[in-house]
Parts: structure tokens; sequence; C-alpha cells
């Protein structure tokens, strides 16, 4: 008897899941995601249609907006730069020092995810405006100049940040830096070899996320950028004013900019993010 005789041909194992229930769980996703997601994007999609191209590209392309663009789009890249490198720092001391205070620091990073951002708005311009409690020790002006929208963005990005590289500071741990000090290894050399490449995936999380969502931001920034027309206006206060001008085909037409704009964004910063794993991980 051969070899070939005594060869079976090996079963399908069939995967076994602990919780079962795939099909019905995947069909509330999708319809939870369709209601919540799609749906509304394409009634936005669908209300701009009522214009003509030329009527949508002269939206679009007026000057008043395409300035609007400018500083939405501006800001919220420096807001967003800005809390990676200090965000990433104030994870860095959470996790890595004790000392005292440290539990209530931890529990005021969230505080603007629950402050309201019109109340948010209203304390950084109290703060930051010409005769307020620090703008009037500064030399420059803060409050209703683009610099204030970054202080604004950089309040309410802040969160992102610290919350997705803190997990993984504390999952690589003391002992990869003790092991690498062991090897001969430096400080500079421990950190750019052993602890960088693992905070790259999350550092790029928190800065998309960041910057996502200061691109949307309204009620933080409507109160500190004083609102001057080609200076301190966002896109998101130029949806508003179309929509209270009863303009509604000229406000979705604006947001459908701003949709695909932010859509290329997440996925060139997903692409990177996975190209960045990859490399780390092969």
């Amino acid at each position: 008897m051969t070899l070939s005789q005594h060869t079976t041909t090996p079963t399908k194992r069939k995967k076994i899941t602990v919780l079962p229930g795939f099909k019905l769980t995947l069909g509330y996703t999708v319809l939870y995601i369709s209601i919540l997601v799609l749906l509304p994007l394409s009634t936005l999609v669908w209300n701009t249609m009522q214009l003509s191209w030329a009527d949508f590209w002269a939206v679009i392309t007026d000057p008043r907006v395409v300035a609007s663009y400018k500083v939405t789009f501006g800001t919220a890249l420096i807001a967003a730069i800005i809390n990676v490198i200090f965000g990433t720092m104030i994870a860095w001391v959470l996790v890595r020092y004790d000392f005292f205070g440290k539990k209530l620091i931890d529990g005021l990073v969230d505080l603007p995810f629950a402050l309201p951002t019109a109340v948010a708005g209203i304390a950084l311009t109290a703060l930051y405006a010409p005769n307020g409690w620090i703008g009037q020790f500064l030399p420059f002006q803060v409050a209703f100049t683009p610099l204030g929208i970054i202080v604004a963005l950089t309040f309410i990005g802040l969160p992102f940040v610290v919350r997705t590289v803190q997990p993984v500071l504390e999952n690589v741990g003391a002992e990869s830096e003790e092991a690498s000090a062991s090897l001969g290894a430096n400080r500079l050399q421990t950190f750019t070899k052993v602890i960088f490449p693992e905070l790259i995936p999350a550092i790029l999380t928190g800065f998309t996320l960041a910057f996502s969502r200061a691109l949307g931001e309204y009620g933080s920034v409507v109160f500190i950028a004083g609102n001057m027309p080609m200076k301190t206006e966002i896109t998101p206060l130029m949806i508003m004013t179309k929509l209270e001008q009863y303009d509604y085909a000229g406000a979705t037409a604006i947001a459908v900019v701003m949709l695909v704009a932010s859509f290329v964004i997440l996925l060139v910063m997903n692409t990177i993010q996975w190209l960045v794993s990859r490399k780390y991980t092969v």
C-alpha cells in the first residue's frame, strides 16, 4: 500500500464562535449604521443635487467660503499637531510617574469631553479677550484672531491624543526600557528604537481624531473667533449662516465639500496608519 493511499483529504473545520448569532448581529449593525450614518449623508447629497453644477461651483468657490476653508483646515491642522506633541507628553507623565494630584490631572484631561462646547468657548473668550484674565497681560491678541481658534481647537482635541496614547504606554511597560538599557542603549536610543515605534499607530489615531473633531467644531470656536469675514470665519459658521438665510441647498453644498474632504483625510490617515503598523509588525 502506497503512502498516497494512506493520505486522507483534510476536512474543513467549522469555525466555532463563543457568542452565536452572527447573521442577526450583522443585520442589526448594518441597519444601525444605515440609519445613523448612511441615510443622513445620502440626504445631504440629495439636497445638493437640487443645484446645477454651475450653482454648486459658485457656492463652494465663493471667496468668503474659500477663506473659511483655509481658516478651518489650517487651524485644525496646527491644533492637531500641538495636541500630538503635548498630548503624548501628558500621557507619558501620567503613565511613567507618580506624583501628588496625578488622579486629579488625569480626570481633568477628560473635561473637554464633558464640558458643553459653548461653555468652553465662553470661558476661553473670557480668559483670552484683550481685557480678560490672561489676555490683558499678553503682548499680543489671542481672542478674535486665528490664534484664538487654535487655542479652542487645542482645548477640545487634547483628550483624543492622551486617551489613545496612554493605554499603549501602559502596555509597553518599563521592562522594555530596562532590557534596552541592559543591552547598552542610551535613553534616546531606547525611546526612538523601542518606545516610539510602538506609539506611532496610537499617535496617528489621536491625530486623526483630534483633527477630524476640529474640522467640525462650532460651539467653542464661534465665541472666541470673532467671526470676521475673510479672517476668522470657520466653515461650520458659513453653513449655519446659509441655514439662517434658508439657503438649504447652499448649506448642503458646503457641507458636502467638508464631507468629501474629511473622508479623504480619514482615508489617507488610515492608509498611513496601516502602512506604519505593517512596517513595525512584520
